[in-house]
């Protein structure tokens, strides 16, 4: 090939330019496979995650064991920069909760057995905040495993849910172990996040089995303080004069059976939460000793004469009515408005049935991981569980629910596998009033019984075998308390 002369017919040659060369340049050399490859996938994941979020929607990815192996970079546009950064690499139980992908979470469950849930609400952990968020996850399909990176078994997708809380009736929200989804609850979780930067003492009331301690562990766990430790302490199970040592310590020597210095609970939980179940059983001389501890900080062990300090926050928690207690004389008015900073009233179960089947899920999936099973509901189970009238609460349904993962030999729960509820629950509504609205009753001498306890307690241990333990749990009290009402009806 020859370069074409010039206008001027002139012969004379100038230098090649590689654009004017007819001899052609040196092939391009090709990428290598595995290079292609990532930028083709590089490529599709962007426009995914593009897609995705020009809808409102990012999604996350996780392996087989439930660890995220992407994130869309849309995460920082929806919840802050360095969201998707922060998530990477981190188990989904780290980030949003245990009470979902824990090891026996309702969605992990779910998404090991193939199955797809949608709409559920969970807290974000990412980028160093805390974000309300509506998720749906489902297994991938087994066909686009080629198509995607092998190490991706599931996908989640999220949305902020931080404007539309008020008609999520129909998607659960989970936070600090708690899952509901009826309205009354749901202000609780709000009014949970609104706490995150405060350090106020919180008085919990409601009946036995509505998760007082559940929602305390769940304001420990969005406050200040969620790095310390979360102590409790039940003030119903022990009498007074242990009961003190137990919450403020000893020394050696302070009593028979002091053999050595004793920490305290309130020294244990300085860098944390104290939580106090049944403060209204506390006796009055520990009310006083209490009652300072809030005020300034300060406490003598028992035995010592000089004063330690405490930073514990207080969480207190009755199913008592402490106004009643107030006005009796049996509880000082200081120190209930001392705890009384922030009230929360957990309503019962029966008052908020949109709750029954989400909460009746998660335990399912949790007893039956626990037992190695994957079980689910029958319709006709699910209808029985909603006309129920749990006077037990939550804590006997997981109590029904233990019952029927027992004695259920398929995978579907059907009406016959649940126990009998109808004549524990008559018995139960024999009761004069519900435990919250139930004034502290003042110590009967042993022997005396009215007719309508005694009728009550042995009803509810003969549906039990005379199980205490159970019979306890179902009567939403504790075994000493019980012990205490059968001896007083004559049933020991």
């Amino acid at each position: 090939m020859h370069r074409s002369r010039s206008r001027g017919g002139s012969s004379r040659s100038g230098p090649r330019s590689p654009a004017a060369s007819d001899t052609p340049g040196p092939a391009p050399v090709p990428l290598p496979e595995t290079a292609r490859r990532e930028i083709e996938a590089q490529a599709a994941w962007s426009a995914v995650s593009a897609a995705f979020g020009a809808l409102g929607r990012v999604f996350i990815c996780a392996d087989r064991d439930f660890r995220i192996v992407h994130a869309s970079y849309m995460l920082d546009r929806a919840f802050g920069a360095g969201s998707a950064r922060s998530v990477e690499g981190r188990p989904l139980e780290e980030v949003f909760g245990p009470e979902l992908f824990g090891t026996s979470g309702a969605l992990r469950v779910a998404l090991a057995a193939g199955e797809r849930r949608e709409g559920w609400r969970a807290i974000l952990h990412a980028g160093g905040d805390e974000h309300l968020v509506s998720l749906s996850a489902a297994p991938l399909p087994s066909d686009l495993e080629a198509a995607c990176d092998p190490r991706v078994a599931y996908v989640i997708v999220l949305r902020p849910a931080d404007h539309d809380r008020g008609d999520s009736l129909g998607a659960p929200t989970a936070m600090g172990g708690l899952i509901a989804r009826s309205p009354a609850m749901l202000r609780i979780f709000a009014l949970i996040e609104n706490l995150r930067h405060t350090e106020a003492t919180v008085l919990i009331t409601g009946e036995s089995g509505t998760g007082k301690e559940l929602v305390a562990r769940a304001i420990h766990e969005h406050s200040p303080r969620r790095h310390g430790p979360f102590v409790a302490v039940n003030c119903g199970a022990l009498p007074g004069e242990l009961l003190e040592s137990e919450m403020f310590g000893h020394v050696r020597g302070a009593f028979t059976g002091a053999v050595r210095d004793r920490v305290g609970r309130f020294e244990m939980a300085s860098a944390g939460t104290l939580f106090l179940d049944e403060v209204a059983d506390l006796p009055l001389p520990l009310q006083v000793k209490l009652l300072r501890v809030l005020q300034d900080g300060t406490f003598e062990r028992v035995g010592e004469s000089r004063s330690r300090t405490s930073r514990a926050r207080v969480i207190a928690a009755t199913n008592a009515d402490l106004l009643r207690a107030v006005s009796e004389g049996r509880f000082r008015d200081d120190l209930y408005f001392r705890l009384r900073v922030v009230p929360i009233e957990i309503p019962p179960l029966r008052e908020r049935p949109e709750d029954i089947e989400p909460i009746a899920r998660a335990l399912l999936a949790r007893v039956g991981a626990r037992h190695g099973r994957a079980l689910q509901f029958s319709p006709d189970t699910l209808r029985v569980l909603l006309q129920h009238t749990w006077p037990g609460n939550v804590r006997e349904l997981e109590n029904v629910i233990e019952f029927a993962v027992a004695v259920c030999p398929g995978q579907t729960i059907l009406p016959e596998h649940l126990p009998q509820l109808s004549p524990l629950d008559a018995a139960l509504r024999r009761r004069p009033a519900p435990a919250a609205a139930r004034p502290i009753a003042p110590p009967r001498a042993p022997g005396r019984a009215d007719d309508a306890d005694a009728a009550t307690l042995r009803a509810a241990l003969d549906a039990h075998r005379w199980r205490r333990d159970e019979t306890a749990r179902a009567l939403g009290i504790s075994r000493v308390t019980l012990w205490r009402r059968m001896r007083q009806a004559g049933l020991v």
